[in-house]
């Protein structure tokens, strides 16, 4: 390469790199793919396509780190090598995507279209804050290799920017590394990767602690390993005595991890319980699994003093994701804490890979479906023996098919679920945008309300003052908020829009000075065809219907009405009084000893007909009032006025009529009152006076005063208006 494209130290670090990727590479690359890539990055290079980036990072030396990474970190990979060599030039656009195929084959095309989708995301900074932003990753990296290739990629950054003069480049990248990165590492078994990212992390954005933590660990290496190993040595003599196989293993956790403990704890390092960790992995038969554990644990307590509250028993009452251990922390030597962890190597594994996985167990928050396919991707990596990377080309990144993840214009970030519109998109950020949505721009593109969203998109709703929704738009909508205030707000506006029709028809009857009875437009209503009243009313606002054809109709219903029985509304109607019956109208009471031809009335408080049992009161104006003897007042009447009261009883068969009140109680429906009117008037010399109704609330009170002949025949009407559907309650009045 040309001498001024690198610097002296650059020179030197891409030599290194480049003998040791030639020397861990031997096994997979094919003899000329090294200088196959050196002439092209040569070419890319003599025409500007090879330069450093924003932040004045090399890519050769950049890319060449990554390899070699990916090389002794994981495995391996020929075409993933090769995918991070032409990476920069295919970003640049010095090499045609569409070139891939032919000059390297189809996987290096698909591995470099992969990581080059996921680029594009990073224009949109402020999604990356959001919980949603490694789901979009993962839906754009379509194959686990490119996934792998940045976490190493941003593991060759970190190492590369320490003591960058931009410091806003460097905490970004660090709050990334550790947002983002290390918990994917930590899904996939890289826990080598994770541990690094999250302690260069913390030494980018908080270098004070990072290096005050490092700082007491490294003043104390060679002390701490002695402690270790002389914490270790009499608990591996004593344990041998035991008969168990074993293996015992001591660490000193990360410098991100102890400071976790410090901030958790509030505390200083030097009281950090755990600072010091040690596990013992026990080979036993799962039948002495148990007691063996407990063998190794009463071994530990025996030679140091345990801490009582920090005992925590697994074993006894394994944790409900299935976590089986023994952990305790004890005293040791030179008033150190230090936690020992207890295991069979079954609990190992299924604390490691099976139900209890790590991320699990270190608090780190899992997803059903993302776990599981981490987990298999983890087992790929660690139990392959011909590739790992091999075994992965095929694996299919379809874990977030159901969703689709899309950018604001401001770069935050929304999930969808899958088939969602444009349209989906505007109530999702807020009602009133959905309401007032005409379409939107996708990418820069005008697209209608029913675009079909793809994860990446970015979405600009459109809107205008005069856009109502409309019912047709359930058809392009797939969330419930979309559908749900959609069917409201086009029920609402019908509403409106049925008051409004209601109010130009009654205007119209009014002018036309006609009594509109409902009962009548009711069937009206439903001779047009119209399933609701709303629909009709609807269709008067919108002028699909002519008002004048209505009234024509209207009319010629009532005048059928009048020739056969009318049936009315319930509030419609007004009580009337029940006629007064005098001896001018029939001479049908035995007054006193047989007197007739007396002037009498009968009383208005019980309405006496026919058959009841009634007597006579000679009122202050002289004339005789005829009460039922059940009647509300004659208690009042026989106490206070004994001496004019007269005995009176019926005589011969009527001729006339009296009125009889019932009180009705039933469901508030039209036809009802068309049914009792017809009961009534099919009945022979009887007579519907009058009838009031009250509705409230689906159900309907009120009076009806009947003309019959005498009990026995308001006791069959009575029984016959029991049987109309829907009556609740029928009896006499007063």
């Amino acid at each position: 390469m040309e001498k001024e494209y690198l610097q002296t130290d650059e020179k030197k670090r891409m030599l290194t790199d480049t003998l040791a990727l030639l020397r861990l590479t031997q096994s997979v690359i094919q003899p000329d793919d090294f200088a196959r890539v050196r002439n092209t990055i040569q070419q890319g290079i003599d025409n500007n396509h090879y330069q450093r980036d924003r932040f004045g990072i090399n890519p050769a030396i950049h890319n060449l780190a990554t390899a070699r990474l990916l090389c002794e970190k994981i495995s391996p990979d020929r075409n993933m090598i090769l995918a991070i060599l032409l990476y920069s030039l295919c970003k640049s656009e010095y090499i045609d995507e569409n070139e891939l195929v032919g000059t390297w084959g189809e996987d290096i095309a698909k591995l470099i279209h992969g990581l080059l989708k996921v680029s594009t995301l990073y224009s949109k900074q402020a999604a990356m804050e959001s919980d949603n932003f490694r789901k979009l990753l993962l839906t754009f990296a379509e194959d686990i290799r490119v996934i792998i290739i940045m976490i190493v990629d941003r593991l060759a950054l970190m190492r590369h920017i320490n003591h960058h003069p931009n410091e806003k480049m460097v905490h970004d990248v660090a709050y990334e590394a550790n947002y983002l990165y290390a918990p994917l590492a930590h899904r996939l078994g890289l826990y080598a990767i994770k541990s690094e990212l999250e302690d260069l992390s913390l030494k980018y954005t908080n270098r004070d602690t990072y290096t005050d933590i490092a700082h007491k660990l490294n003043e104390t290496k060679t002390k701490r390993d002695a402690y270790i190993n002389g914490f270790i040595e009499p608990l591996r003599n004593k344990l041998d005595t035991t008969g168990i196989k074993y293996e015992i293993k001591g660490r000193t956790k990360s410098i991100y991890s102890i400071w976790n403990k410090i901030k958790k704890q509030n505390n200083d390092i030097d009281h950090i319980y755990d600072l010091f960790a040690i596990r013992i992995i026990i080979d036993s038969e799962p039948e002495k699994e148990k007691s063996d554990c407990w063998m190794a644990y009463s071994v530990v307590t025996d030679m140091y003093q345990p801490n009582p509250s920090r005992m925590k028993d697994w074993l006894s009452i394994p944790k409900s994701n299935g976590y089986e251990s023994l952990h305790i922390t004890v005293h040791g030597p030179d008033d150190r804490w230090v936690e020992v962890q207890i295991r069979t190597r079954r609990m190992d594994l299924v604390a490691e890979k099976g139900l209890a996985a790590h991320w699990k167990y270190k608090g780190i928050r899992s997803e059903e479906g993302l776990d599981t396919w981490m987990n298999n991707v983890r087992d790929i990596l660690e139990t392959a023996e011909t590739g790992p990377m091999e075994l992965m080309k095929n694996m299919r990144m379809d874990i977030y098919d159901k969703e689709v993840f899309v950018f604001s214009p401001k770069g935050d970030l929304y999930k969808l679920p899958y088939g969602a519109s444009v349209l989906d998109f505007a109530f999702h950020i807020h009602t009133r945008l959905g309401m007032s949505c005409t379409g939107g721009r996708v990418n820069g593109r005008n697209q209608k309300l029913g675009y079909k969203l793809q994860s990446g998109d970015t979405v600009e709703i459109n809107t205008s003052s005069t856009q109502v929704p409309k019912l047709d738009w359930l058809n392009f909508t797939v969330t419930s908020k979309a559908r749900n205030k959609i069917r409201q707000s086009v029920h609402e506006m019908a509403n409106r829009t049925s008051s409004l029709g209601k109010e130009l028809l009654e205007r119209r009857f009014k002018n036309r000075k006609i009594d509109l009875q409902e009962a009548t437009l009711m069937r009206l209503i439903k001779k047009t065809g119209y399933k609701t009243v709303t629909d009709f009313y609807t269709a008067v606002a919108s002028e699909n219907i002519d008002i004048n054809n209505i009234i024509a109709q209207y009319e010629e219903l009532e005048r059928r009405a009048t020739e056969t029985v009318t049936a009315r509304s319930a509030e419609e109607f007004q009580l009337s009084p029940a006629d007064e019956q005098t001896a001018e109208q029939s001479d049908v009471l035995v007054i006193g000893n047989n007197i007739k031809g007396v002037n009498y009335r009968m009383a208005k408080c019980c309405n006496p007909i026919y058959g009841d049992d009634v007597f006579g009161f000679i009122s202050s104006e002289g004339v005789i009032k005829i009460h039922r003897t059940d009647c509300s007042n004659a208690r009042n009447i026989r106490d206070k006025y004994p001496y004019r009261l007269i005995n009176t009883r019926w005589s011969g068969k009527l001729g006339e009529q009296f009125g009889a009140t019932l009180r009705i109680v039933g469901n508030d429906d039209i036809g009802i009152i068309t049914n009792i009117t017809s009961i009534i008037n099919k009945e022979k010399d009887a007579q519907l006076r009058s009838i009031s109704i009250e509705s409230n609330d689906g159900l309907f009170q009120g009076f009806l005063v009947v003309g019959i002949r005498d009990t026995a025949q308001l006791n069959d009407i009575t029984r016959k208006l029991r049987t109309i559907k829907g009556i609740k309650d029928i009896k006499r009045y007063r």
